[in-house]
């Protein structure tokens, strides 16, 4: 592919007018030839004005196409844009990204030099940002991926974030798509649903690669900052690994149950050990550091809530 290829951004979206209107900002001006560009929003039931919102951006160099799926769950919504899709590279983000005008140009750069069509998948950097502030240490539970500092290859056991994922459209489609069991589905926070397709694509034989100046800003609102849902998202990404590596094995033909059984002692251990890490820190006032024990505690209650069904299903 020596040229630009026709690319489709699907950003699925549910009650986010506010975050959704500065992405829309960024992506309907990219620096991109507009009759190589398909922009889809994917409304998940919005009870905001995403539609109006999406219809003030038609007059705007990259119009974005509004599209309604009714099945709740972000999978669903990129399973729907998968579908519809017209470009032969699909480009996941999330509402909340920020990205300049030359972000989906260095996106393209691997899948450009690569004719031999070696390349599966591409992810860009994501940087995460706190416009409305946020305490240290909740700050400490995000990082950039940094997978690596030029564009290259990724490691097996590196698992790209969605907010900023481009994917060979045929590719994607031929593996299966998105799995619908895990993913956010409205309120609910049950992620991990990059592992799925990132192992998928790795068995299948393509590479994953890093294009760290292919960057976003992932802005984090005041409502991710809060003990409660840090506590929520710990416990649902928990849960959402079990159910993503239980359905991996299960497409691959292997027994889960080792995995299981290891991953549950494990956390009874963690879980004791991180809460009285979590009581030492506040006898010693050092809230911050009990509160991250805390969380850490919580995620592997989350592995202790999930395990037990996943034996029993």
């Amino acid at each position: 592919m020596s040229e630009l290829p026709h690319v489709t951004i699907a950003i699925p979206t549910y009650n986010r007018e506010k975050w959704l209107v500065e992405t829309l900002a960024g992506l309907t001006t990219q620096d991109y030839p507009a009759d190589r560009l398909e922009i889809l929003i994917i409304d998940n039931n919005s009870p905001d004005k995403t539609r109006e919102l999406v219809a003030s951006f038609f007059s705007a160099p990259h119009a974005p196409k509004y599209l309604l799926e009714t099945q709740q769950g972000a999978n669903f919504a990129r399973n729907r844009a998968l579908a519809e899709a017209q470009g032969e590279i699909i480009v996941y983000g999330d509402d909340d990204i920020l990205m300049g005008t030359t972000w989906l140009r260095e996106l393209m750069q691997p899948f450009v030099n690569d004719p031999d069509q070696k390349i599966g998948a591409v992810a860009g950097e994501v940087v995460p940002v706190f416009p409305e502030g946020c305490p240290d240490w909740v700050r400490s539970f995000h990082d950039p991926q940094a997978f690596r500092e030029d564009i290259g290859p990724t490691s097996t056991k590196d698992v790209p974030m969605s907010a900023n994922l481009a994917f060979r459209r045929d590719v994607l489609r031929e593996q299966g798509g998105w799995d619908t069991n895990v993913g956010r589905k409205g309120k609910s926070v049950f992620g991990g649903e990059e592992n799925g397709p990132m192992h998928r694509m790795r068995q299948a034989g393509f590479e994953v690669w890093f294009a760290p100046l292919a960057s976003v800003d992932h802005q984090m609102p005041s409502g991710r900052t809060t003990m409660n849902y840090v506590k929520r998202h710990a416990f649902d990404s928990a849960c959402s690994r079990v159910v993503g590596r239980v359905n991996l094995d299960r497409d691959s033909g292997r027994s889960s149950i080792g995995y299981l059984l290891s991953r549950f002692l494990g956390n009874i251990l963690k879980a004791i050990g991180f809460t009285l890490v979590a009581l030492v820190n506040l006898l010693l006032l050092r809230r911050g550091e009990a509160k991250k024990s805390l969380i850490r505690a919580w995620r592997s209650c989350g592995y202790l809530y999930q395990i037990p069904q996943s034996l029993w299903s």
